[in-house]
């Protein structure tokens, strides 16, 4: 018999094995079904508020049927990277779009967003060059800078006194200096200060990578991301977004300009030696895109219904960041506590979502909630007739510690 592998943090299991015995474990839950804002698990239906289906595009007719037609024309998958055999008239044709759509000169579409950010950053940041990080940067940017030969200084979470420090340390040391933060940042839905990440790249020659996953689709003008809502576009070097939220799919594109796309494009590993978007895929986005730029109350219902959870909340008492867009935390603080909290929102008809350590800080648990354009007023409000419920069941703090 083959020797086992254990991998060598045996406690992660441990504390799975824990949380399965006390029938709280909140991980891998299979979806039986899924009709956009309500699914199905454990043969019960409930009002999914833990997708990043932001504007509800996933059941979109058009969408649905654009996926459908490219799958007849195309087949199922690519079979090889762009670079090789992989490379469809449609790719081009999206990556056309969505530079126009972002107001960038041009864009590159990778299969994951995770790829994008891997291949991308590794390619960007040579040994004579550094990243300066925001602390909470998501998992993809820090395995990127595993990846990257230059090296990686982090400053406090949108702090632009720990960023200007950072700055001037390391200015006149590296070659290039990369300011890389989310645009909105995916847990607490908090927006990045761009503006003034903007006003600090110019005053010290920086390049800005914005990572724009929870943005894209959602902040500015029609979707067209966090550099829209401020304005600031044209000074963003580099925007990454991805497809699996708005866009209602899988994927990632990077736009700038012309002549840092195509090094992008003849450099990121992960881009060269992958597999490409399936075509449905390719044409779920385009698609999703068509909807974005012909319906403008998807937008208005998106806002509508953040803002109607966001009075919600803060009336029954909940702590959530001062959170400003659709990703909305409720502070519970324990981690034990998050995954009942979690189950018995189950049990009362709500798909929530725990986040605890090490995603969060120890003592920072918290259930992430997220709305979507698609979502009703009255599943809204039958979501915060059941919060009201768990607070006082689970005591939840009013404030955050």
């Amino acid at each position: 018999m083959a020797r086992e592998f254990v991998g060598s943090n045996t406690k992660i299991i441990d504390r799975v094995n824990v949380m399965k015995q006390h029938d709280i474990y909140p991980f891998f839950r299979a979806i039986e079904a899924s009709e956009g804002t309500v699914i199905t698990y454990g043969n019960k239906d409930q009002i999914m508020i833990g997708s990043n289906n932001y504007l509800g595009l996933t059941h979109h007719p058009h969408v649905k049927e654009a996926a459908i037609q490219a799958l007849e024309k195309y087949g199922t998958g690519c079979t090889g990277s762009r670079f090789l055999n992989g490379n469809l008239s449609i790719h081009e044709e999206l990556e056309e779009k969505l530079a126009q759509y972002l107001g960038h000169e041009d864009a590159l579409v990778f299969s994951t967003g995770m790829q994008t950010n891997l291949g991308a950053l590794s390619a960007m940041c040579g040994p004579r060059d550094c990243m300066l990080f925001d602390s909470e940067n998501h998992a993809s940017l820090i395995d990127a800078s595993r990846l990257a030969l230059g090296a990686t200084f982090k400053y406090r979470h949108n702090d632009m006194e720990s960023l200007e420090e950072q700055l001037a340390a390391n200015v006149n040391r590296f070659k290039n200096v990369i300011i890389v933060a989310d645009g909105v940042f995916s847990m607490t839905g908090k927006v990045l200060k761009l503006d003034k990440v903007i006003e600090l790249a110019d005053k010290y020659g920086a390049i800005v990578y914005v990572d724009d996953a929870h943005g894209l689709g959602v902040m500015g003008d029609r979707g067209r991301g966090t550099m829209d809502h401020f304005g600031v576009t044209e000074k963003v070097n580099f925007n990454m977004g991805t497809f699996s939220k708005s866009f209602a799919s899988i994927g990632g594109v990077l736009s700038g300009s012309k002549a840092d796309i195509d090094y992008i494009r003849h450099t990121a590993r992960s881009f060269m030696f992958s597999a490409s978007m399936a075509p449905a895929s390719v044409a779920t986005v385009r698609a999703c895109l068509e909807v974005i730029l012909a319906d403008e109350t998807i937008h208005q219902n998106l806002w509508r219904n953040v803002d109607f959870m966001q009075k919600g909340f803060k009336e029954i008492g909940f702590y959530t960041y001062e959170s400003t867009t659709p990703i909305i935390p409720v502070f519970v603080g324990d981690d034990l506590k998050a995954m009942q909290i979690t189950k018995f929102l189950g049990e009362m008809g709500v798909f929530a979502t725990p986040v605890v350590a090490p995603a969060v800080p120890k003592g920072e648990a918290l259930i992430r909630t997220s709305y979507m354009a698609s979502h009703s007023i009255e599943e809204l409000t039958k979501v915060l007739e059941i919060f009201a419920i768990a607070k006082k069941e689970f005591d939840i703090p009013s404030i955050h510690h």
